[in-house]
This record gives C-alpha cells, structure tokens and sequence, in this order.
C-alpha cells in the first residue's frame, strides 16, 4: 500500500530558481499529477520529495515522518527521472539488480526480485543487452523495473513518456495504470502534457513560475 505525500509550506533555492510556499497533500494510492511547463519548478519538487533538498522554510513528509529524518534506504521512493539514467555499462539485468545488491539483499533474493521484474515488464529478452540498444519503450520499462526494486510505497516519475511515440505511451499508459492497480503504490507523476494529467491522474496540480497555483480532482478521469 503507498504512502501519503505531505508537504508543508515547503521552499527551497537552487541557483537563481525558488520553489515558494509549496503545500500539497497525495493520499495514500492516489495518482497525482503535476502540471507545468518547463522551468516550472516540476523536478525540483520531485527531488525535494526524496529528501535531497533540505529546503529553507517548511517540510516535506513521507507516511507522516519528515523525509529527512528517515534514512535514505527506509523513505520507500523509487524515481524515475525524464532520461531514465540507466546504467549505460551495465545490462538490464544489472540496472535493475542494482539496488538490491547495494541494499544487501542475498544473491538469491536479488536475483528472485530481478527476475520477477523482468517477467512483470516483459523484458527477459533484452536481459543482457545494455542501454544503447534498446528502443525508447525499452529503456523505459527497465527505468521502471529498476525504479520498483525495492519495492517502493510512492513512486515519482519526471516526464516519463515525453520522448515517446504516441502508440508506445498508449501502450506505457495502460502499463502504469495496471501497476498502480496491482500494487497501490502512490504515484506522483510531473508533465507539460495536458492530456496526459488527464489521462492518468486522479487529481491535477498546475506548478508556475515554482508556485503550485492550483488543485483540482479530475472529472474526466472520474466519467
């Protein structure tokens, strides 16, 4: 089951950039989605959701617990950023065992876990092949296997179907939302796409100029 998402007038700079005054809630097992252009402040908020900000007003917490108050391997985030950062010298296989074995599961257990991450992704095939070779839909499922390794209780996702065709996202779409129906994590997901927060989200937050204007629940997802 995931976990709720708390952030309390929360700021913090980076550079000349400052997310203002933030104060959202996502419920525990609710898909949320951000909405904003770039250089709106989108990947910033993700990141200070993990914890890697420390901000300059408010806080940020996870399940009720201030982020940075638990350690980095207990918050229970996996993320998936907008380029996905896959290892690019290590295979599928690797990507995705790679934070089992630093988070020293078992030989055995990483392996059970990967191997059930490459079934559940439809990516045995393409376990030996290294991130160069693989098509958009490829590297994406993989960021996303990789991403649920540990199995996370909220997943944030930057952008994650911007670089795709529009039959793959369609595809990528129905994936995600068969996950979040299997597992209930919560999912926060950031993107300039319109359609795509409707799509998808239980609720819509529009971010501008690193300001969340407003929250709305999304009717047409409802319908």
């Amino acid at each position: 089951m995931g976990r709720t998402i708390e952030i309390d007038h929360f700021s913090v700079s980076r550079g000349t950039f400052e997310l203002q005054d933030i104060s959202l809630r996502v419920e525990a097992g609710e898909i949320f989605a951000v909405l904003g252009q770039t250089g709106a402040g989108k990947t910033v908020l993700l990141e200070s959701i993990t914890g890697l900000f420390p901000g300059s007003a408010g806080m940020v917490r996870i399940g009720g617990r201030p982020v940075m108050s638990i350690p980095a391997r207990e918050r229970g985030i996996g993320f998936v950023y907008q380029d996905y950062q896959l290892f690019p010298h290590m295979t599928v296989a690797r990507n995705i065992s790679y934070g089992p074995r630093t988070c020293h599961y078992s030989k055995a257990a990483a392996r059970k876990r990967t191997e059930e991450l490459l079934r559940a992704f439809g990516i045995e095939k393409i376990r030996d092949q290294y991130p160069d070779t693989l098509s958009g839909g490829e590297r994406q499922r993989t960021a996303f296997a990789r991403a649920l390794a540990l199995e996370p209780e909220v997943l944030l996702l930057d952008e994650p179907f911007s670089a795709l065709d529009e039959i793959t996202k369609e595809k990528l779409y129905r994936e995600l939302e068969s996950l979040h129906e299997r597992l209930a994590v919560t999912i926060l997901f950031v993107t300039h796409d319109r359609s795509e927060a409707r799509r998808l989200a239980d609720r819509v937050g529009v971010i501008r100029e690193g300001r969340l204007v407003s929250v709305e629940a999304n009717t047409e997802k409802a319908v």
